[in-house]
């Protein structure tokens, strides 16, 4: 073979190679992020497009049944490229309505998308000769299959840009925000490198992909940074919302209901001036972890380690259904795993065990703190109460208020005598949880 012919492949080939490394990039540095994950996929289903586009496609004659599929891994690049940004979308508050039609904006786009891959596949010679660097000048825009596909693309691309717009309006996470203005300068080169002739479409979407090589590296930097601040002061829980829906988000105070569930350990005072240190240690420890394996199964998120009491939120930061279900299915838990741990340290001397409350309400949520220390908290009476009914709670009971027993619909609770707590003007009805 030739030398002459694969290095005719090369200027593609660069683009190709260019493109998977950004999209691997994403996809293995930051795959737990939804808006990651959609930017990888479509860096990676455009390198492939370019990557194979002359091996399976440009010879003259009818396109391989092989070929007839980087119409689709077009489509697929330009559908998760809107898909991206419907992602970064979700991360800001619903109630911009600029932000909500944008999603309607993107899903126009997304269709478009599809038309093009459709049109790819059952007319692969016409996307070929007609479409992909066909533009050599005006005569070449009169030409119908040319506007087969720049039609549906140039909807997609009118509808990203303007849901572009809007979502820069609305002020996204920083880290995408660097993303998205990177995407602003960069795309326009690489498509407008798609249908121009190929030595100098190469260089306009090489020159695309490093204008986003850069601002890609810029958002893996700052994620990296982000993390490992967040992994030293935040709860695993407040470290994927923070992923997901960025870092003002989390940040921002808001009003939900949730539940909460406080355990606190019964004799422990006693326990602890007993016996030595290391032993008071080992027993928090294994008291914590048996716990924390409950709460992970549950997705509650352990607010407060207080000494021998546990405070933990259920539908907060991360909601989850049927939280106050949730919350006393994982107290009912919390209480035999924790039973277990009382029973290997109590002496006849100095017994241990477990009390817990649990009670419902809105409460404000939102982290607090200094630049140099950061804490997740939850503001309401509803955690006031949790923590007042552990106090009350005896060996093994779990008091439960009205809030939480209405929004669970549980059977088989216990009704007990109002109580008077400490912080209410009135006596509190409560629940008993079966032994």
């Amino acid at each position: 073979m030739s030398l002459d012919f694969p290095a005719a492949w090369l200027p593609s080939l660069l683009v190709a190679l260019v493109g998977l490394g950004i999209g691997l990039a994403f996809l293995s540095a930051d795959f737990r992020a939804p808006t990651s994950r959609a930017l990888g996929i479509a860096f990676v289903a455009f390198a492939c497009s370019v990557g194979l586009s002359l091996p399976l496609g440009a010879a003259a004659g009818p396109v391989p049944l092989a070929g007839r599929w980087l119409a689709v891994a077009d489509a697929l690049a330009l559908i998760a490229s809107l898909e991206w940004v419907r992602r970064v979308r979700k991360t800001i508050d619903a109630e911009h309505l600029h932000v909500r039609f944008s999603n309607v904006l993107l899903r126009v786009g997304q269709v478009a998308g599809i038309a093009m891959g459709v049109a790819g596949v059952y007319a692969p010679e016409m996307r070929r000769d007609e479409f992909l660097g066909a533009v050599h000048g005006l005569e070449s825009l009169v030409q119908p299959g040319f506007w087969l596909f720049a039609g549906p693309l140039l909807i997609a691309l009118f509808t990203g840009a303007a849901a572009t717009v809007l979502l820069l309006m609305a002020q996204p996470d920083r880290t995408e925000r660097i993303r998205i203005v990177a995407a602003v300068i960069g795309f326009p080169l690489i498509v407008a490198g798609l249908i121009l002739p190929v030595k100098v479409g190469s260089i306009l979407m090489v020159s695309g992909e490093m204008i986003y090589l850069v601002g890609a590296m810029q958002y893996l930097v700052l994620q990296g940074q982000r993390g490992q601040f967040l992994a030293r002061f935040l709860s695993p829980q407040v470290e994927k919302l923070v992923r997901e829906r960025g870092l003002r988000h989390a940040v921002q105070h808001r009003s939900l209901e949730i539940t909460v569930v406080c355990s606190d350990l019964r004799g422990f005072t006693a326990f602890a001036q007993a016996h030595p240190s290391s032993s008071v240690i080992k027993t928090l420890r294994e008291y914590y972890n048996a716990v924390g394996k409950v709460v992970a199964e549950y997705g509650g998120t352990v607010k407060d380690y207080a000494g021998d009491g546990i405070l933990i939120l259920v539908g907060a930061p991360l909601p989850v259904p049927s939280h106050s279900r949730s919350g006393l299915e994982m107290a009912q838990r919390i209480r035999e795993a924790a039973s277990e741990v009382t029973r290997r340290w109590s002496t006849q001397a100095h017994p241990l065990g477990v009390g817990m409350g649990v009670a419902s309400g809105v409460v404000t949520v939102g982290i607090i703190g200094s630049a140099s220390r950061w804490e997740y908290t939850a503001v309401g009476p509803a955690v006031n109460l949790a923590s007042r009914l552990c106090e009350q709670a005896a060996d093994r009971e779990v008091l439960i208020d009205g809030r939480t027993v209405e929004l669970s619909g549980m059977g088989q609770l216990e009704r007990r005598e109002p109580l008077r707590v400490k912080g209410f003007a009135e006596a509190v009805p409560i629940w008993a949880m079966p032994p």
